[in-house]
């Protein structure tokens, strides 16, 4: 997809998730968009399913995931040029007042404090492999100045993992970012470093100290914030208001690091390390069997989007014995899926199959992405999907025999490889090879056929009656001064993204119909209503700007979705004054969403105009 194109996908990616009201916060990973909405009904998926550019839509572990494929961070940054969305928003999913299950609450932080530094680890991860690639072949020599500096752009991201997930952990709990980079930096303080390398025994306040290495941990940290977040807590309510700026930062750092290297280090360390022998232990019983199940089931852990929960376990394998084998294990998988993704554009005549099974499969076998693969091209015609998990299983059973391990944070692809050179090298090429030619070779005989396209119908066209939009006069909505929405300071609205119209500097708080019609969308924050006229047009009022941030508190809602309304009655009484104390801007930008089906929207009053008088025609073609 062009550059150029981003611009139409954002807007409506945003306008099917339920609008930018509708967003509590926006995160991406490799492959996806990552909401985490207020409300789930207000998201239309089968639209948004439908977008071109949009592989599929998903409501995994709390939340909606867009996966858009290689795009996604362009799609990602344009999304924030175009809307009213922020990048730093305070809103947080439990302020929706949705609830959760255990298991979605699990996936949710876990994505929350991961899939920010997914990018970064996997970037390292592959310079490490290339660097790997460069010594094997005398290209160069690890006591080589050029070498050494790779090295350290690629390992200090894992060597400092605790720093990075620090940041995001508070993000995630609410805690003061720099205060959490500040505990992650004193568990890595060289002092203190050298000290457990040295064996050396040290106390507080005469309590012994449980020394642990830090390095590369992920457990310890991430536990360590949460307990930050609920600190901070209970400093905000005792400490003064006065001397909150520097006092709350002072007892947080003074409290939680002794804390961390007293109890919840050691504790964590002990944890991570039961983690790390359970799973050697389970893998150790057969490795065969269990090499098999994990690439058998590792597929579906790729569709739901919950692969990216046994991040914490691979980073953990690799703090405690320096390499892991779990990534590893369902590494295959990816060249599995690209190899009946390849059977599938060999085998079809279909050009719009062709067009997207070849990206898709060249994407997976170098990239190691294999989202559009799956969500594309083997889950849409499901038995190449199946085909793929098979010979998946079977490279997994490979490579467990094999004993193959990574010492780094690596997808697989054939750019990485040279990554897993070492012990069950030979091992992870054969099942890599058999993943893929086997997948490709089974598809294409067995797992594909053009017939499975849904059927053309030839049916006779007949013309369709087009119901052009009717003229219509919309009455104010509320008495006050107007504006062009060009003056509004909001580019959602000046720009006309979301429609031409008007907007109002309201002289009171009485939002009324401005036109017969049903209440197509109320927010539960009373701060926009949108109105679909008997007659045909579209209307969004948005009483403020940024005034959902007030949750509600300056606003009394007097009408619901689906009610069916006359012109002139009150929807909305909102406390002006209110809002002006909170340092909110009061400016009611009236819009006709659906623009596009008039030759033109026209103020008709000019400078002010009171509640019930006509503000806008509608001009139809």
């Amino acid at each position: 997809m062009a550059k150029k194109n981003y611009e139409k996908l954002a807007k409506e990616i945003v306008r099917y998730i339920g609008g930018s009201e509708n967003v509590n916060s926006l995160v991406h990973c490799a492959t996806r968009l990552r909401f985490k909405v207020k409300n789930t009904q207000n998201v239309d998926k089968k639209k948004l399913e439908q977008l071109e550019g949009v592989i599929t839509v998903l409501d995994s572990g709390g939340q909606i995931q867009v996966v858009i494929g290689q795009h996604v961070a362009d799609v990602y940054d344009t999304i924030f040029e175009v809307t009213d969305l922020k990048k730093e928003n305070p809103s947080d999913a439990e302020e929706s007042g949705e609830k959760k299950n255990l298991l979605n609450t699990f996936m949710d932080t876990i994505s929350g404090i991961f899939a920010p530094v997914l990018g970064v680890m996997s970037g390292a991860g592959m310079l490490k492999a290339l660097l790997i690639l460069c010594t094997t072949f005398g290209w160069l020599k690890a006591d080589m100045g050029t070498y050494r500096i790779l090295y350290a752009a690629a390992d200090g991201v894992f060597t400092f993992i605790p720093v990075f997930l620090a940041y995001t952990a508070a993000k995630k709990f609410r805690a003061n970012e720099f205060v959490a980079v500040g505990v992650a930096a004193a568990l890595l303080y060289p002092d203190l470093t050298a000290a457990y390398s040295a064996g050396e025994a040290l106390t507080f306040l005469k309590i012994p100290v449980v020394l642990v290495s830090y390095t590369s941990s992920v457990i310890p940290i991430v536990i360590s914030v949460y307990a930050l977040s609920k600190l901070e807590k209970g400093l905000k309510k005792i400490v003064p208001t006065v001397c909150k700026t520097f006092l709350t930062p002072l007892l947080s750092l003074a409290i939680m690091v002794p804390a961390t290297y007293l109890v919840i280090g050691p504790i964590a360390d002990t944890v991570g390390k039961a983690l790390a022998s359970g799973y050697t232990g389970l893998v150790g019983l057969n490795p065969i069997i269990a090499g098999g199940l994990l690439g058998l089931i590792w597929p579906a852990a790729v569709m739901f989007g919950v692969h990216w929960g046994f991040v914490p376990i691979v980073m953990n394998n690799i703090a405690e014995y320096g390499r892991d084998t779990l990534f590893t294990i369902t590494g295959p998988n990816n060249m599995a899926q690209a190899g009946a993704t390849l059977g599938v554009f060999l085998k079809t005549k279909d050009k719009s199959v062709k067009e997207l099974a070849g990206p898709a499969a060249l994407s997976a076998v170098l990239a190691g992405i294999t989202e559009p693969a799956i969500y594309g091209v083997t889950l849409r015609f499901k038995r190449p999907f199946f085909i793929g998990a098979v010979f998946s299983g079977i490279a997994g059973a490979i490579v467990a025999a094999a004993g193959t391990g990574a010492p780094t944070l690596l997808g697989t692809s054939i750019l990485t490889l040279p990554g897993y050179i070492g012990v069950g090298f030979v091992g992870f090429l054969i099942a890599c090879a058999i993943a893929y030619f086997g997948s490709a070779i089974v598809t294409y005989f067995f797992g594909y056929s053009d017939d499975m396209l849904p059927k053309k119908e030839e049916k006779k066209e007949e013309p369709q009656e087009i119901i052009p939009a009717k003229d219509e006069a919309l009455l104010a909505p509320v008495s006050g001064k107007i504006i062009p929405l060009s003056e509004v300071r909001d580019e959602a609205f000046a720009g006309g993204i979301l429609g031409q119209g008007a907007a109002v500097i309201p002289e009171n708080g009485e939002i009324c119909a401005p036109c017969d019609g049903v209440i197509s969308v109320m927010y539960p924050t009373g701060h926009a209503v949108g109105i679909k006229s008997d007659i045909g047009a579209e209307i969004l009022i948005h009483v403020g700007m940024d005034t959902v941030t007030l949750n509600g508190s300056c606003f009394d809602v007097k009408v619901k979705a689906g009610d069916h309304v006359k012109a002139g009655q009150l929807l909305v009484r909102a406390d002006i004054e209110g809002i002006k104390k909170e340092g909110l801007d009061i400016t009611t930008p009236v819009i006709v969403a659906n623009t596009a089906d008039y030759m033109q929207i026209k103020t008709v009053a000019e400078e002010s105009v009171k509640s019930g008088e006509v503000l806008l025609n509608c001009v139809s073609k």
